[in-house]
């Protein structure tokens, strides 16, 4: 019997000899490049006889590899064809890796015996520096695009999780290679590793850890061995992924080893606490098709996209900067320097991924870098876009910036002072020190195969109209040296005021204030908190009143009670309705900011973390003003207008904030009024004052 006569039946678990290895990864490449051929064929292309290929397609399909289907083909002879699975398709990636990495062995040994010295393809301790060559290609996670026709179909009945905007950043930047040597989401024992040493269990460095985080309901209805399907948020199935872990991590070690602190000042740990899923699952993944994005096409480039653009230009050095702000004059100027200094061609590399909440939003800063581009030389610069979601983790994210860079196929690395920072913890203190960023990096650098270049704070020398490194500048104390802070930049947009030429391009400044108006030309958010009873809406109503005696913006009124009738009715009161009823108050305020009016929200509220996550939301917009009507609750419970304290005490109304549930005081809101002894028109009128200092109304 041989493969062409009939139907190969199961055996046992493939064999793990290397040479059986070689053969399967050729069987499964095959099949993936020429899913229609014959069998002959296929044996022929791969270097076997038919009865070898019969032995390897039986130990392919025992292992659930390759599906079998029926031939309708006009060679009678031929009885079925053989596609990939979505579990073959991800092993044929493993299988690549481990192919490459045994035949960079074999060559290195050969080149050590013919010259006595090492070929330097094959790293002495660890395989980070994979590809030595910056230009060659990397390997991707994408199947052929026949095989992703059939994988769609067959993926289309496995069970699917719908990915958060973050995690469609990790998926894309796994598939097209962005995170090699990652082959999909990392395993526990990976991460465990990643955490605890920046490295994973085979020894190459990575200092992030990627995974995939899901509720734990979803997470119970798994297998382990289970394929999944993975989706973008419009349902399209971007790739599939094997679930070989399932476990439930230890997110305050992760914040403190990762973030080094488990403080949620810092808006990873923030996320990692209150937005990320309770259980994290990880397997390998096979990439069907790139995710889709409708701005900036032209600017997107992948990793061997960007390799072949270097090829085809000649350039063997690259120096990347990477940013997450609008490009000024220094900034030119520093990369500039930086390209003399590498002797290399410069790569602007900005994220458009997740930054930072509060960030300026990509498409603004986009429009501001194509807006200076020209300043740059056309035949030595470049712009590509990066959709990665940061982590602020200062410095284990410059080492990870720099493994996706030498990805990209770039040679040096810009490294700035409190590169990835994100800002003061719980104490008002930098997580991280100035330079503990560039000193991990430094300390990396061989090994990942890309040089860092340092950062130069530069800044405007007034007597020599130049801009000039701080450090480098001898005569401090007899020249005038100007510096616009980036708070002080945005005090300036914010206030109208002018930026000096020396300081900005008029393009960037143009594109700037089309997105950030002055204040008083902002829509805004007022966002009151406290005890039910406490006063909330009867000033909420009262600032509505005043604010439409005003004129000149819309204002609407998102209160508790409204906002349950018409747009939560279907929820209860268990932490995770109130969290979602906030959620909801918050996305409906931050479309009214976006679009230039005014919202006036008086809910509850009583997480600090949701008013937290509804606060980014809006930021992202316009101001967040959160006014806690610090009313007490004996006092509360004292009026108790609607008797709710009542049949709470009575045990009538469970999860009664305040009475059986807690309340999270804020602990820095922009305002907080009392209203013991104090009249509604004096508190409506308090908040019309704090307005008006933050420049949101005109002084009238």
């Amino acid at each position: 019997m041989n493969a062409t006569e009939s139907h190969p039946a199961p055996s046992v678990a493939v064999k793990a000899s290397p040479d059986h290895e070689d053969q399967l990864f050729r069987l499964l490449r095959q099949l993936d490049l020429a899913p229609q051929a014959s069998q002959r064929s296929t044996a022929q292309a791969i270097g076997v006889s038919l009865g070898r290929l019969n032995a390897l397609l039986r130990d392919a399909t025992a292992a659930g590899y390759v599906k079998v289907g029926g031939h309708d083909g006009p060679d009678k002879r031929q009885r079925y064809s053989y596609a990939l699975t979505t579990r073959g398709a991800a092993e044929k990636n493993r299988l690549t890796d481990s192919f490459l990495t045994r035949k960079f062995a074999e060559y290195d040994a050969l080149y050590s015996e013919l010259t006595g010295t090492t070929s330097g393809f094959n790293p002495l301790k660890y395989r980070t520096k994979f590809m030595e060559n910056n230009l060659a290609p990397i390997p991707e996670l994408y199947v052929s695009y026949d095989s992703a026709q059939k994988l769609k179909v067959e993926a289309a009945d496995l069970v699917s999780w719908d990915l958060t905007p973050r995690q469609i950043c990790d998926l894309e930047l796994l598939m097209n290679g962005g995170f090699n040597p990652l082959k999909g989401f990392l395993s526990e024992a990976d991460y465990n590793s990643v955490v605890d040493t920046m490295r994973t269990v085979d020894g190459a460095l990575w200092p992030m850890p990627i995974t995939l985080d899901v509720n734990g309901k979803f997470a119970d209805s798994l297998e382990i061995g289970q394929d999944i399907a993975l989706r973008d948020q419009e349902g399209v199935i971007l790739a599939t992924m094997t679930v070989t872990d399932r476990w439930a991590p230890n997110k305050a070690h992760e914040a403190e080893k990762v973030f080094g602190a488990d403080d949620s000042a810092h808006p990873a740990v923030n996320y990692l606490h209150n937005t990320a899923g309770d259980i994290y699952l990880g397997g390998p993944v096979t990439g069907i098709q790139q995710p889709v994005h409708y701005d900036f096409r032209a600017r997107r480039d992948t990793p061997n996209e960007l390799r072949a653009y270097f090829r085809k230009m000649g350039w063997r050095k690259v120096v990347a900067f990477q940013t997450r702000n609008p490009l000024h004059r220094a900034h030119q100027e520093l990369t500039f320097r930086a390209a003399r200094e590498a002797q290399a061609n410069l790569l602007i590399h900005p994220v458009v991924g997740l930054t930072k909440p509060g960030d300026v939003d990509h498409f603004t800063r986009v429009r501001c870098y194509e807006a200076v581009l020209d300043k740059y030389p056309a035949a030595t610069t470049s712009m590509s876009l990066l959709n990665l979601a940061m982590r602020m983790a200062g410095p284990r994210e410059a080492v990870w910036h720099g493994l996706i860079r030498k990805n990209h196929g770039c040679t040096h690395f810009i490294v700035g002072r409190d590169h990835a920072g994100p800002g003061s913890n719980s104490q008002g203190e930098d997580f991280y020190g100035p330079y503990d960023a560039q000193d991990l990096f430094r300390e990396h650098q061989e090994e990942m195969g890309i040089e860092m270049v340092d950062f130069k704070h530069m800044v405007w020398v007034s007597e020599r109209a130049q801009y000039e490194a701080i450090d480098e500048i001898k005569d401090k104390d007899d020249i005038t040296i100007l510096n616009i802070s980036g708070t002080e930049l945005r005090r300036r947009l914010a206030e109208g005021l002018e930026i000096p030429e020396w300081f900005s391009f008029p393009e960037v400044v143009k594109e700037l204030r089309r997105t950030k108006p002055p204040r008083n030309k902002q829509g805004f958010t007022v966002f009151f908190t406290g005890f039910s009873g406490s006063g909330k809406s009867t000033i909420a109503n009262a600032l509505m009143v005043k604010l439409m005696e005003m004129g000149g913006r819309p204002v609407t009124l998102l209160d508790g009670d409204i906002v349950r009738k018409n747009l939560s009715s279907e929820l209860g009161f268990s932490k995770e309705h109130r969290d979602l009823n906030i959620r909801r108050i918050g996305y409906v305020a931050s479309e009214i900011t976006k679009n230039g009016g005014i919202a006036i929200c008086a809910p509850i509220a009583p997480y600090a973390s949701t008013r937290r996550a509804v606060r980014e939301d809006i930021e992202a917009f316009g101001a967040f003003v959160e006014v806690h009507v610090a009313t007490s609750i004996e006092e509360c419970e004292r009026r108790d207008r609607k008797g709710l304290y009542k049949l709470a005490r009575e045990g009538k109304i469970k999860e009664f904030t305040g009475i059986s549930d807690p309340y999270d005081v804020p602990a820095n809101p922009e305002l907080s009024v009392e209203t013991e002894n104090v009249d509604v028109d004096n508190c409506a009128h308090q908040v019309l004052l704090k307005l008006e200092s933050m420049g949101l109304i005109s002084a009238q």
